[in-house]
């Protein structure tokens, strides 16, 4: 059995027409800034430093760590001050 040699169509199927006259700008832009977003948008400077994603996350995760290890140095102790007698 042979294949047809078939030529690739730019064209869609009818299935899949699509209308964008009843697309709307910002629809669920509200519901992101209630729930929160995970997106963050890096200044130009800062995103030259980082080649991809990954590199950022690294990034955070080792400043993370080291925040975390800092901070159990200066935190102050939780030992209560003795009351004084009056005299």
């Amino acid at each position: 059995m042979t294949c047809k040699n078939r030529t690739p169509s730019d064209d869609l199927r009818r299935e899949y027409s699509f209308d964008y006259s009843k697309g709307v700008r910002g629809k669920y832009y509200r519901r992101f800034m209630k729930e929160g977003s995970n997106i963050v948008m890096l200044e130009p400077d800062v995103a030259k430093a980082f080649r991809n994603s990954a590199d950022v996350n690294d990034a955070l995760r080792s400043l993370l760590k080291v925040s975390e290890s800092t901070q159990r140095l200066t935190v102050r102790s939780k030992r209560t001050t003795r009351k004084r007698a009056v005299a």
